[in-house]
């Protein structure tokens, strides 16, 4: 047996926070469903290739040429795109508002499956995303959904952006934050839901170590 830990939620809940950490401290491997389609959206972009394009779509899906380091010292995520490192073109609005639309597609979506369920390796897997405990690993031992209000979440998503030197304001974030929202919980295929069997946290007042110790308390490891 292959310990799973999913971390779900929406946007600017700290879930890649919480899940670099968590994996760092339990030595696991680490998923970030969102890179992969975010990458995959990149991809798609570099490639001038349309939504309405689903044969092209899929057929990039089956030869994405995508790589993960961890860096467990720094706590981050390194992604490799055709091998050239896209971490911080991924991170953006635009290539996020792409990915999010993409994730509608059922046909893409199934062919990614496959994908994120082969990081489940020993010695365990943590793995931070949208229906990682609903869909992806739904048999998971451990499960948390992430939930912070919309206004203390755009916040947060500005202030990445402005960390990386990327301008915005409040109001358009806000904006964009709850039309993804929208997206994720109503599109057809995994839309954003807690599992059933998820410990739902609310992180709008909590501090990241805070999350990070009541996520290691469900794991008992």
């Amino acid at each position: 047996m292959i310990p799973v830990l999913t971390i779900d939620g929406p946007s600017g809940v700290g879930k890649g926070t919480v899940a670099n950490i968590v994996a760092s401290t339990l030595s696991w491997n680490l998923l970030d469903s969102g890179a992969i389609y975010r990458a995959f959206a990149l991809a798609a972009s570099k490639r001038n290739i349309t939504i309405k394009d689903t044969k092209a779509l899929l057929s990039l899906a089956s030869n994405l040429n995508l790589k993960f380091e961890s860096d467990p010292e720094n706590k981050k995520l390194s992604v490799y795109l055709d091998h050239v490192e896209v971490s911080s073109e991924l991170r953006t609005e635009k290539t996020a508002e792409l990915a999010s639309k993409f994730a509608m597609i059922g046909s893409l979506r199934e062919s990614l499956l496959v994908r994120q369920q082969r990081f489940k390796e020993l010695p365990g897997l943590v793995a931070d995303g949208r229906d990682m405990g609903t869909v992806v690993f739904k048999d998971a031992p451990f499960k948390v959904f992430l939930t912070a209000n919309v206004e203390e979440r755009a916040k947060r998503r500005l202030k990445q952006l402005q960390d990386k030197g990327i301008a915005g304001n409040i109001s358009h974030t806000l904006d964009e934050v709850k039309k993804r929202d929208e997206r994720d919980a109503s599109r057809k295929h995994s839309p954003l839901k807690p599992a059933k069997d998820a410990l739902i946290i609310d992180t709008s007042n909590l501090t990241i170590n805070e999350v990070v110790t009541k996520v290691m308390t469900l794991v008992k490891v």
